[in-house]
Parts: structure tokens; sequence; C-alpha cells
């Protein structure tokens, strides 16, 4: 056989010693019998790989162009979320998640020699401020993307204005929000979304309540988009066999954990609800459990993953000890990450190895993979990407795993993530996989 010169060239660009191995190792597979040359090659791409991957971070090996690397800009990544407030809790927790992965990232070096900035902006859970936080990262702040927003009543006012900002390129990461408004047209294209959806966690949680045996279930809701988006998947979910809601009952916004949830919990009651679906936040939801426990009311109570089901549970137990009486039993949760101390995951492994335990949460976990995930596209989109590029780079993270044994479904066309869903349900205080869930889907 023929055998032609080594075309390195192309590889000059990452320096001479790149250009040399790769030569070297072309010539070593060439001398191999022909027999053993097909399991060599898996060795090679291989040893190419890692050539690339560890070279030196020198750009042809200049000392001016060292420093020009060393001096690149950080990435300023926007975030606007809930920092104060009685759902503090979920935005606090979320970007510490995140952040604990990118100080390890900027502690390695950073992103092609670039470090990971966020700018945070506290909207209270109020649509009016996440309008005006969005306005101010994107033109006075000049982030890179928006990210680890909070919640269905702000994203769905900031969604017109990503609209607006289309030809800046301008696009939302992985928000702590399962409802369809950034989903479908016009603004799917807009956002990237890691999580799975509320009409995915309500349908597994209705299926879970009907194979238990559970055929008249309730409804609790937050008064706004959120609760309108939950109850929606919750209603579709039961026409699938026939049912409708027993009855449905709302709070506000906002609402603090002090407040009477009695008229709620005794309308569902009446309604003869054999168990009870919330879709809300941690304290107005610790509320509806606390004055249904203490009514004598103890049905299966289950909730999304929003809820925020670390601080739900500890709210709880705290009230337990103060009224002497179990709050804490017959409780449901879906999660779209798994249990935070489920080591079968590559991804719940590294957490653990780099947080603190008092930081081992549901909501840390999330704000962890969505650090995880967009480190990824940004280490694929190159030290100096545009936001196109970098929009190109989320796309083609389809088929990646991100440690949770599960491939992401991002491409040009589809910019949900991922649409799997874990079920965990409450046993002496805490929270713990439910493996029936596993049985039945």
């Amino acid at each position: 056989m023929r055998q032609g010169r080594i075309n390195t060239r192309p590889l000059q660009r990452f320096g001479p010693q790149l250009a040399d191995g790769f030569e070297e190792l072309v010539c070593q597979w060439r001398a191999m019998e022909p027999s053993k040359r097909r399991l060599a090659a898996f060795g090679l791409v291989f040893g190419i790989s890692s050539l690339v991957l560890l070279r030196p971070v020198h750009v042809g090996g200049s000392e001016e162009k060292s420093k020009l690397l060393e001096n690149l800009p950080p990435i300023v990544i926007g975030v606007s979320n809930v920092q104060s407030g009685p759902s503090e809790f979920l935005g606090q927790r979320l970007v510490e998640g995140s952040m604990a992965y990118f100080n390890l990232v900027n502690e390695s070096g950073g992103i092609n020699g670039r470090k990971i900035s966020i700018i945070l902006k506290d909207d209270k859970y109020e649509p009016i401020p996440a309008v005006q936080n969005t306005r101010d990262l994107v033109e006075k702040d000049k982030v890179f993307f928006l990210f680890d927003y909070v919640g269905t009543p702000t994203l769905m006012r900031v969604l017109p204005l990503l609209k607006y900002y289309e030809k800046e390129n301008i696009v939302n990461v992985a928000p702590f929000t399962g409802a369809d408004p950034q989903r479908s047209p016009p603004y799917d294209k807009l956002v990237f979304n890691v999580r799975s959806s509320y009409r995915e966690e309500t349908r597994v949680l209705v299926r879970y309540l009907h194979a238990k045996g559970y055929r008249r279930i309730g409804y609790l809701g937050q008064a706004d988009a959120y609760g309108k988006s939950g109850e929606v998947g919750v209603t579709e979910a039961l026409a699938e066999f026939g049912t409708e809601l027993a009855d449905r009952v709302t709070y506000r916004r906002n609402q603090p954990f002090e407040g009477d949830m009695s008229v709620q919990v005794k309308t569902l009651r009446d309604s003869g609800a054999d168990a009870v679906i919330a879709v809300g936040v941690y304290g107005p939801c610790a509320a509806f459990i606390r004055d249904a426990r203490m009514a004598g009311w103890d049905v299966p109570i289950a909730n999304v993953s929003f809820v925020g089901a670390t601080a739900m549970l500890a709210k709880l137990s705290e009230t337990s000890t103060q009224l002497g009486k179990d709050l804490t039993s017959h409780l449901i949760n879906s999660q779209v990450v798994p249990a935070p101390d489920d080591m079968r995951y590559p991804l719940v492994v590294n957490f653990r190895a780099h947080v603190q335990p008092e930081k081992y949460g549901f909501v840390h976990l999330e704000g962890w993979l969505n650090a995880v995930v967009v480190t990824e596209a940004l280490r694929r989109a190159g030290p100096t990407a545009s936001r196109e590029d970098f929009i190109r780079a989320m796309e083609s993270l389809h088929n990646w795993d991100p440690g949770l044994g599960l491939k992401l479904e991002f491409s040009p066309s589809i910019h949900q993530g991922m649409h799997k869903v874990w079920l965990t349900r409450t046993e002496h205080g805490r929270w713990v996989p439910e493996e029936f869930f596993q049985e039945i889907k």
C-alpha cells in the first residue's frame, strides 16, 4: 500500500510540538501489521485528542500570545432572580450551586483561559423588577447570556424582552421553571431549558397517585401563571384516566409560612379529595401541610420541584418540634435532579466532593447541573466566542451526558435538554427516592 506524506499543516496553529507528535503517532500506526491497525485506531484517536486537550495554553509558543490569553476578559453571565423575601431560598441556593462549580472551573484556569463572572440582581420574585434587571444586564452590563432565572411569573414578563433583543443573540439559559411559554413558539429558540417541564412532573405525580389507588385529587396552586401552568398539567394528566380535579384552591404569591391556609384545607377536604397536588413555593405549601395535619387531615400531599423540597421539609420539621406533632409524613415530591445523596450518579459524586454538607440540597444540585452544562458549551464555543458561537455550542450538546446516565437532547431545533423526572417521598423526616416509581414507569 502506498504511504502518502503526512499533512500536518492544519495542526501547526496549535504549535510545532503538537504537529510533530501527531506525525509520530501516525508513523507508528502505519508501521504496524494490518491485522493490528483496527485495534490500534482507538488509541491513535485518543492520543491525538490528548495532544490537543492537554497542550500548553501558549499559542505558537510566544510569550506575547501567552500573555494575551492571560489577559482575556472574563465571561460575564447575567442573573436576575429572587434574593430577598419569602422565596429567597430558591434564588440564593440555585446561584450558590452554580457558583460552586464556576469557582472550581476558575480555580483550574477558567474556560480557554477566561474566568467566569456573574452579575447578580434581586427581582424579589416579582415581574417588574425582573424586566428592569434584564434590561440593565443586557444594555448596561453587556452580559454574554442570561442564566439561573427563577420563576414563571418573572420569566414570562422577560420573554418579550428576549424577543426584542433577538438580533443581538441574547438567550436565557437554565431558568428554574417548568412552565410552557418558553418551551413554545415564539420564544422556544430564545431559551435553553435544562430541566423537565411542569407538565412532565405533574403527569408523573398523577400517574403515581393513580397507581396507588387515589382517584379524587385536589389542587393547590399559586395564584399566577406558575400555578395555572401546574393546574393545566394536572388536569391534562387526570384526563388520561377519565377523571377531573375534585376541587382547586389558590394562595397569593409571596405569601409567608405564617399565613393561614385553613380555608384552602377545608375546601379541598370538603370536596372529598383523597390526595392533593400542590404547585407553589416552600412557605405557603408548608403552611398548607401544617394546617391540614393540625386539622387531622392526613392525605398524601405531593409537590413539584420548584417548591424547594429541602427548605419545605426543614420548616415542617422545625414546626413539628414546636407543635409536638409530626408534620412530615405522607409527602411526595417530584424532582428534576436525583436526590443529593444518590451516589449512583457521577454528577452527584462530584457535587458532594466540592460543596459543604449543609448545601446538599436539590436546588443546590440543580444550580450545579446548570453550571456543568453551560461550562461544557463555553468550552466548545472557544476562547473568543461570539454569542452566536455560544448558541451553536449549546445546540451541539445533543447526546452529551452531564453525569446523570442520560443524554441531553439539545439541537438547533430542540432547546429542551432533559425530560427525566425523579420521585421522592418522606421517611423519618428526610427525603428518600421513591423506588416504586421506577416500577410503574
